[in-house]
Order: C-alpha cells, then structure tokens, then sequence
C-alpha cells in the first residue's frame, strides 16, 4: 500500500547498537546522488537536523 503524500517523509526513529538511525526517502537520496556509504556531517540547529554532504 503507497503512503500519502503528506505522509511519504514520516519515518521512525530506530535503535542501531550504541546509536539511532532515521531513514531518508530514497527520492531524497537520488536527487542529491548520495550514494551508500557517503560521508555526511550532522548539525543541530535550534530543535532541527541539518545532513549535509561532507566536504573536505
């Protein structure tokens, strides 16, 4: 069954070992061509997440 629209980027927080994980849609992935296993840097900003692409 396809979600929604407005409901396509919920996702669920998920406990991986010592860590959590949060999916991204692979729409969002494609579009920024991420790849598996690329470096991403993670900020906080206020009460938001920011990933962006890691740059040397």
């Amino acid at each position: 069954m396809r979600r929604k629209n407005e409901d396509e980027n919920i996702r669920k927080i998920l406990k991986s070992g010592d860590s959590y994980a949060v999916t991204i849609p692979i729409e969002m992935i494609n579009k920024l061509k991420w790849r598996e296993k690329q470096k991403v840097v993670v900020k906080m900003k206020g009460k938001s997440i920011i990933i962006k692409d890691w740059k040397k």
